[in-house]
């Protein structure tokens, strides 16, 4: 790093001070540059007054994961001066607002440090506490776009773009930026050594949130119905629904809505919506994160039991409890896998970047669909809320819903009588009815012990039936569910395992770990049940890493109850403290694993996988 378009650099605010709109022109400028960027924004729960960080990460050669050190850091909150200092590398800078005299938490051998008074310098050009507040993060923007040799015609045009309606906040933000700029020409040398300049890898590219992708696919396959309780960080994905089914699912002529977004009074309610929906026929989903999946249990049970299609997004967040809301983590798969009591299981997707989102929400529909149960997809904060630079979404066009087995009115008007859960098949899936398609298809919804055809029973032998069909369905389903994203090189003798956001350090990591003479084989589990595939690359690498982030190794244990690979033959690579996962972490565990006394990896003869 620390080159031409290869850098990173901080803005340290205090929430609540506007700080978001100026970081995301920064960001949104740098990408309209051509140069590959993503931006992580780290802040806090409470409404206003705690620290904010917003990492921004420019790329030239498309790593996307948080970076462990910054080139250059902004200090603007007195509080974080001590963290901010210690962030900036080894010949990197601070910038800090010599408005007040410098403090001495900030002095640090082996860092340059420049001083512009943004906050006078508002005082002197702005008009009103609040606009100063607001228009200093503009000003820091302007020297950050001197220092770093940004395009002033890009920045000029987002701000028309933005306020063009709006004439005298487009005056003073274009004052506030020209102002930071002018100072930072006319005080200091101009750009620094890392720097932008133009590039033209963003032609196919896009910059969107996951949950903002998620929410686009649901629209696109079909979802009609969205159930929810507010809970961070899922919210804004069934605010993007809800504004995409405006513009969508309204009937342009009457104004007629064609969808149904319904805010409930608690997670509980929401999932029982999104059930009693999907047993009508609509495609139905809620989303939450691991505080609401812990009160939907219940209803989850039931949906599976039952045999009724819903889908849940599943925003990670740290816990246990309330933890820390606005922290990333990956601390819900067992929760998911096994959601509610007695024996469930469950189809689990992990996308690892908004794209995913997009084209994972629509293939948890369509499983939702044709196996007739729940299906999860398991974000996490960092996906879902945080800016990422993604392919170009696509669309077919010719695509039609898989709702799977659902028998229409010509073919109930044969049947005589409907049973339910009868496997004609033996593939473990029953064809189902919907309420009001046809007399003949009319049956109990029963979440008490029933037979084949739906009947109430306590028999062990019909209730064993009914869940061992179940089970064998749900082994089918590992043929169905996204194939894990596997990368072989030649002589590899270590595997790395992962899922879902960690997917961008790992990729780094390995390239990293290369460079460092150790060639590792990579598998990305993409979705549950697991597959053969995922058994063999265990089975063929005499040491494997498991790299998630959680304290309790989940993906970890999954592995080992799903496949029978032994826990202790998978070495754990753990972080939870709830910030994005970084290369260096991932290449620090594997190298250090490595230079212990006999831990290097010896060949391993490959084994027939586990079906």
């Amino acid at each position: 790093m620390s080159g031409v378009n290869d850098f990173a650099f901080r803005m340290a605010t205090v929430n609540g001070t506007g700080s978001a709109s100026a970081n995301s022109l920064l960001m949104q400028a740098i990408f309209r540059m051509g140069i590959p960027v993503t931006g992580k924004n780290i802040f806090p729960s409470n409404i206003q007054g705690l620290p904010t960080f917003y990492d921004i990460r420019v790329s030239k050669d498309g790593y996307t994961a948080r970076p462990q050190e910054m080139d250059l850091v902004v200090t603007l909150n007195p509080s974080t001066y001590a963290k901010d200092v210690a962030a900036v590398r080894k010949g990197g800078y601070l910038l800090y607002d010599s408005s007040w005299p410098l403090e001495p938490d900030l002095v640090r051998e082996g860092i340059t440090i420049l001083g512009i008074p943004f906050g006078k310098m508002c005082v002197e050009n702005f008009e009103g506490d609040r606009n100063r507040t607001l228009l200093r993060n503009i000003v820091y923007s302007g020297a950050l776009a001197a220092f770093l040799s940004m395009d002033m015609e890009i920045v000029g045009q987002m701000l028309t773009e933005k306020f063009s309606k709006k004439k005298a906040l487009l005056d003073s933000n274009r004052r506030a930026i020209q102002l930071g700029f002018d100072y930072a020409k006319s005080h200091f040398e101009c750009p620094l050594p890392f720097h932008l300049d133009h590039m033209d890898a963003n032609g196919d590219s896009i910059i969107i949130d996951g949950n903002s992708a998620a929410a686009l696919g649901a629209v696109y396959a079909g979802a009609t119905v969205g159930a929810w309780y507010p809970i961070t960080p899922s919210t804004s994905l069934m605010e993007a629904f809800t504004s995409f089914c405006k513009k969508f699912r309204t009937e342009p002529e009457t104004g007629l809505a064609r969808y149904c977004i319904i805010q409930a009074e608690d997670e509980l309610s929401a999932a029982g919506i999104a059930i009693g929906a999907g047993w009508a026929g609509a495609r139905a989903f809620t989303n939450t994160a691991g505080p609401g999946i812990s009160l939907m249990q219940e209803f989850v049970g039931l949906a599976y039991y039952t045999e009724i299609p819903a889908v849940f997004f599943d925003i990670q967040r740290t816990g246990p409890s309330t933890g820390m809301p606005t922290r990333t983590q990956q601390a819900d798969l067992l929760s998911l896998a096994y959601a509610s009591h007695g024996d469930t299981k469950h189809i689990v997707l992990f996308p690892c970047n908004p794209e995913e989102c997009f084209y994972m929400s629509v293939n948890a529909f369509d499983l939702a669909d044709r196996f007739q149960t729940p299906v999860f997809v398991a974000s996490d904060l960092d996906i879902g809320m945080n800016d990422w630079m993604c392919k170009r979404l696509q669309w077919d066009d010719d695509f039609r819903p898989d709702r799977g087995k659902c028998l229409t009115a010509d073919e109930l008007e044969s049947v005589k009588k409907f049973s339910r859960y009868v496997d004609a098949e033996g593939d473990g899936i029953a064809a189902r009815s919907l309420p009001g398609v046809h007399g003949h298809g009319a049956y109990f919804v029963r979440g008490s012990g029933h037979d084949k055809h739906g009947t109430y029973t306590e028999d062990a032998d019909a209730y064993q039936e009914v869940v061992d069909r179940l089970a064998r369905k749900f082994r089918l389903a590992a043929t169905a569910v996204p194939a894990p994203e596997i990368h072989t090189v030649k002589g590899a003798k270590l595997g790395i395992v992962s899922l879902g956001g960690c997917h961008a350090a790992v990729l780094e990591a390995i390239d990293r770990l290369r460079d460092m003479g150790i060639v590792a084989d990579y598998m990305r589990i993409r979705g549950f049940p697991f597959d053969a595939p995922v058994r063999a690359f265990l089975d063929s690498h005499a040491v494997t890493f498991v790299v998630e982030q959680n304290r309790d190794a989940q993906l970890r244990s999954l592995l080992a109850i799903e496949t029978g690979k032994p826990r202790d033959e998978m070495i754990p690579v753990l972080d939870y403290g709830g910030m994005p996962l970084t290369a260096t972490i991932v290449v620090n565990a594997v190298s250090g694993h490595l230079s212990q006394p006999d831990t290097k990896p010896s060949p391993r003869k490959k084994r027939k996988a586990s079906a």
